[in-house]
């Protein structure tokens, strides 16, 4: 609240988009005033989602107002801010959950107020969506991000017989997970597995450790990886994050110097994994298009705030069952780096 308080009186229009706005009424270009949007991060310091709260902002430009806070990974706090949401009367609500399964308490007090919301990035629950219509989401299947990033390795796995480096052909893996019971994180993890079996490789799991999205947490499990383990070929890790974390690990221990090389893949796509990707580092990553994930979310919200039934047309995006806006994922590595950036 310090920062939002702070944002106010510098009055900068930029540290007021991320960190919250004032309530006062704006008008569009055409005249007509524009509904304001409180928007609530799970944190700030991810880098995924600084991506999508900064799409947020941008796509609000003379389409609404947008107040984004931090929920600084608390879901009490997160409640907390979406209480005041509601007393301030914004005309909708964007929510990205510090815990998914704690969307039916947000959706029951955004009914009780007849504020429309939609969930972004953290799926509900299935029964927490259908309890009522003006509730919406706006994610990717994480599914499809996963089988990309088992293709990555299958893809590398044949191509490069040194890969397998005790002969025995048999992928030796480790893999840092996201939070524990996260959808993404536990489908990602699945599908990644499946898809390199798909390929007709086997696999065998030498550790597996959840770094909770986290870049020091992933450098610290793969250091303990490292050090209990000399047969690993291969690091899954769910986010960019956590794959950046263990490419620091590994460099450590002497790794991408000379002929020493592990392939490491990620999900998101992020600047400093493309950035990982160009050097050499990282083998491959998968777009989490966080540009269209947060212009879908602002222009459903500004939707619904108006009181218009969202549609392709007054959305730009295609709604499945109702209720859903997914945003396809797109596999990354050096052939087509060039298109991602």
């Amino acid at each position: 609240m310090k920062k939002w308080v702070s944002a106010l009186a510098a009055g900068s229009l930029l540290a007021g988009a991320l960190a919250g706005c004032s309530n006062a009424k704006e008008t569009a270009t055409n005249g007509e005033s524009i509904p304001t949007v409180g928007v609530a991060i799970y944190k700030f310091d991810d880098t995924f989602m600084t991506g999508v709260r900064n799409a947020i902002s941008d796509a609000a430009n003379g389409v609404a107002k947008v107040d984004i806070v931090d929920s600084q990974n608390s879901q009490p706090t997160q409640n907390d801010k979406i209480d005041l949401f509601i007393t301030k009367k914004v005309n909708a609500l964007a929510i990205n959950s510090v815990d998914r399964t704690a969307a039916g308490v947000l959706i029951d007090k955004a009914k009780a107020a007849n504020t429309p919301v939609v969930f972004f990035n953290r799926e509900p629950l299935a029964d927490d969506m259908q309890k009522w219509d003006k509730v919406y989401y706006v994610g990717a299947k994480a599914e499809e991000s996963g089988t990309m990033s088992g293709d990555i390795i299958a893809d590398y796995w044949k191509a490069h017989p040194e890969a397998d480096k005790n002969g025995d052909g048999v992928l030796q893996y480790v893999l840092l997970k996201g939070e524990p019971g996260h959808q993404d994180a536990e489908l990602r993890t699945e599908f990644s597995i499946k898809a390199i079996e798909a390929a007709g490789i086997k696999v065998e799991k030498v550790a597996e450790d959840t770094a909770m999205w986290d870049r020091v947490k992933g450098q610290e499990k793969m250091a303990a990886f490292l050090a209990a383990n000399n047969n690993i070929e291969a690091v899954l890790a769910n986010n960019d994050d956590m794959a950046l974390g263990a490419i620091e690990a590994l460099k450590a221990s002497g790794y991408f110097t000379g002929d020493k090389y592990m392939p490491v893949v990620g999900v998101d796509a992020t600047a400093p994994a493309i950035q990982a990707l160009e050097d050499g580092t990282l083998l491959g990553t998968v777009l989490n298009d966080a540009v269209n994930q947060g212009k879908a979310t602002l222009n459903i919200a500004a939707a619904l705030a108006k009181g218009e039934t969202p549609s392709k047309e007054s959305t730009g995006f295609d709604i499945q069952d109702g209720k859903y806006i997914w945003v396809p994922y797109v596999k990354v590595t050096k052939e087509n780096i060039g298109d991602v950036k």
